[in-house]
């Protein structure tokens, strides 16, 4: 090799500029490295794909979202339950079929370092609420909500007397980022506010503690989006979410 050449310098070189793929972003694969980092605990599944235990929130997560091994996770899944799956749009083995295909957006946080906390009079939610909160959820479908979904993070919501009638809280957790999930307002109870301040509490907590939020919405629901454009989310991709059945 001549001084001064590296090893791949040679008689050819390219006339414009190199360009290479771009790199992974730890958020592409957001739900996999939480099911295999902070949130192991809470899965069952291979070391290629995972679900949250029964009981919480119905998801899978795949090491290649891409190409999910349905085969491996059927011993860990019972007939007739369903899960939400994103980044998949491949045909379903044997005993698996799509019951729903649809897109959603994952946004993260590009607002200001800080963020005032609006709602310090919101009640933090327990196991003694799971009954209301997966009701609430039922009827507002703010996303894959299960009647444990209030283990994975702090939730919070406001009361009108004993009636939970709007709640938003955490959801998935890897490395620095924190997920902000399952936000929703009874129909009685909206245009109050509740949302936006209970928005304002978690990422007043999770950036005071030096973590990235960011969330998953559908991406028909303009409303909600425009919501958390205002409050400083950004898209960071949109992805395919199918609803899987097996059995």
């Amino acid at each position: 090799m001549r001084a001064g050449l590296e090893p791949w310098a040679g008689s050819t070189r390219a006339t414009g500029p190199l360009t290479f793929p771009p790199l992974p972003h730890y958020l592409d694969n957001i739900i996999w490295q939480a099911f295999v980092g902070p949130q192991a605990r809470f899965t069952v599944g291979t070391d290629r794909i995972r679900r949250y235990a029964p009981g919480l929130s119905p998801i899978i997560g795949a090491v290649d979202p891409a190409r999910p091994d349905f085969g491996t996770l059927a011993p860990y899944c019972r007939p007739g339950e369903h899960f939400y799956c994103g980044g998949w749009r491949g045909t379903p083995p044997s005993g698996w079929k799509v019951e729903e295909e649809s897109t959603m957006c994952r946004m993260a946080w590009a607002g200001p370092p800080s963020v005032a906390d609006e709602a310090a009079d919101a009640r933090p939610l327990g196991p003694q609420h799971a009954a209301s909160a997966l009701a609430l959820a039922e009827l507002t479908h703010p996303g894959p909500f299960g009647p444990r979904t209030l283990e994975l993070g702090d939730y919070f919501g406001f009361f009108e007397g004993e009636r939970l009638v709007a709640m938003a809280g955490e959801r998935m957790h890897a490395g620095s980022y924190r997920e902000i999930s399952g936000v929703c307002t009874h129909p009685d109870f909206q245009g109050r506010g509740y949302a936006r301040r209970l928005m304002s509490r978690l990422l007043h907590r999770q950036l005071a503690r030096g973590e990235a939020p960011f969330l998953h919405v559908m991406s028909a629901n303009t409303h909600a989006r425009g919501l958390y454009e205002r409050l400083g989310f950004r898209l960071h991709r949109e992805v395919v979410v199918r609803v899987v059945a097996f059995g």
